[in-house]
């Protein structure tokens, strides 16, 4: 069951969880330090449960209909476990090194496929990402897969596009503490192409450049001419 002995959906414990704390629990945020073992499945159930009633109220016949008899517990796990997943889940584990050799050359990572949803109609966003590090003696460095996890830890979650590739540069930037950070995301909003305008081929590209990337043009210059997205 989703409910408490108090008779409490989970997600209303969790919610009291989140206020009490006094934290903020917006679509994009993570709020995994908030759900306890055993929790996340009783969220699905809820979810499962509730995603009946939206089906019922479509006036869709999931009784006898094959197609949609699965289709709440379907939905639910997606959200749960899968396209949401990096709210409900903590920050994946990092292989961090120390940058022993001193590089402080360019390094460009990407394209990374990114998947995530709109925060407005939920539908999805697809599209790639690259990120541009000028490191120091200093910095942490970072293994290769470890940029795509991230990425994919961020946005999936409800997004707009322009928070997201905000966040995932916030986190790198803390995390690895460079010199100058640059990441780019360019993606396609089934918003726009699935409803609305129904416009096929407008994409959204947009960038945040830190440190150096922001002081020394030359340096933004090369990041942009080498990932090709002018």
């Amino acid at each position: 069951m989703s409910q408490n002995q108090e008779g409490q959906y989970i997600s209303q414990v969790i919610r009291q969880r989140i206020k009490q704390a006094g934290v903020r629990f917006n679509a994009n945020d993570n709020i995994a330090d908030y759900i306890e073992p055993g929790e996340l499945a009783l969220l699905q159930e809820e979810v499962q449960a509730k995603m009946v009633e939206v089906l019922n109220s479509l006036v869709i016949d999931t009784e006898t209909d094959h197609n949609t008899q699965d289709t709440a517990k379907r939905v639910a796990k997606m959200y749960v476990q899968e396209v949401f997943s990096g709210r409900y889940t903590k920050m994946p584990e990092l292989t961090e090194f120390p940058n022993i050799e001193k590089l402080n050359e360019l390094i460009i990572v990407g394209p990374i496929t990114i998947r995530s949803a709109c925060s407005h109609h939920l539908c999805p966003i697809m599209g790639q990402c690259w990120i541009g590090v000028m490191p120091n003696e200093k910095s942490n460095l970072i293994g290769l897969s470890k940029y795509a996890r991230l990425a994919n830890w961020v946005l999936s979650r409800p997004q707009i596009q322009e928070e997201a590739v905000v966040q995932l540069s916030d986190l790198l930037f803390n995390k690895m503490k460079p010199d100058g950070l640059a990441v780019v995301m360019k993606a396609d909003h089934f918003c726009m192409q699935w409803r609305g305008v129904k416009d096929m081929d407008s994409k959204m590209i947009n960038s945040v450049m830190r440190g150096s990337f922001l002081r020394n043009s030359d340096l933004r210059r090369e990041f942009l001419a080498l990932i090709n997205t002018k």
